[in-house]
């Protein structure tokens, strides 16, 4: 089974998120966007995952321990860049504590799920599929602001994901609280 551990953001950053996507509909560039119930922060992709090996990896999520911590969304921004953009993303601050809670998670996995994997802090609000007017788009993503919405962080769920034709579907195996 196909694997991520994520943090679920509140309603209000979703519903915030989504209005942000239509803000954003444009003629000038085709985008996939993430639907509303997919917005989420990736900690780790782990791909696919034997079966078998899922009481495993439960069994070391349940160490680890961490203090709750507030955070905001901050800024917009493209990978891999601007000048080519594939991927629009809203990021989180302050980053350290989110990037402190994934390299727990990754120390804790080392042993029995290596992986060299680089994390980036941000939430993937859509894939770009064409420019077609890179002038244009590179005024308005130089325009945007992003509501600074607060919420706090008291836990991960290790998620599901299944591919499909009108795109991936999500579904939590475990919710993992502090």
């Amino acid at each position: 089974m196909r694997l991520f551990l994520s943090i679920d953001l509140p309603e209000k950053a979703k519903d915030y998120l989504y209005n942000f996507q239509k803000n954003l509909k444009k003629d000038y560039v085709k985008v996939s966007w993430v639907p509303k119930k997919n917005l989420h922060l990736t900690l780790k992709f782990f791909g696919e995952v034997d079966e078998k090996k899922l009481d495993e990896l439960k069994a070391e999520l349940k160490k680890i321990r961490q203090e709750p911590f507030k955070v905001k969304l901050k800024g917009i921004g493209f990978f891999p860049n601007e000048k080519e953009p594939r991927v629009i993303w809203v990021g989180i601050q302050p980053e350290k504590e989110v990037i402190a809670l994934q390299q727990k998670i990754d120390e804790a996995l080392l042993l029995s799920f290596p992986s060299d994997q680089k994390f980036q802090n941000h939430l993937t609000i859509g894939r770009i599929k064409a420019v077609k007017k890179p002038k244009e788009f590179a005024e308005l993503a130089k325009s945007l602001r992003v509501e600074e919405i607060e919420f706090e962080i008291s836990s991960f769920k290790l998620m599901k994901s299944e591919l499909a034709r009108e795109g991936p579907s999500y579904s939590v195996i475990e919710e993992f609280k502090w």
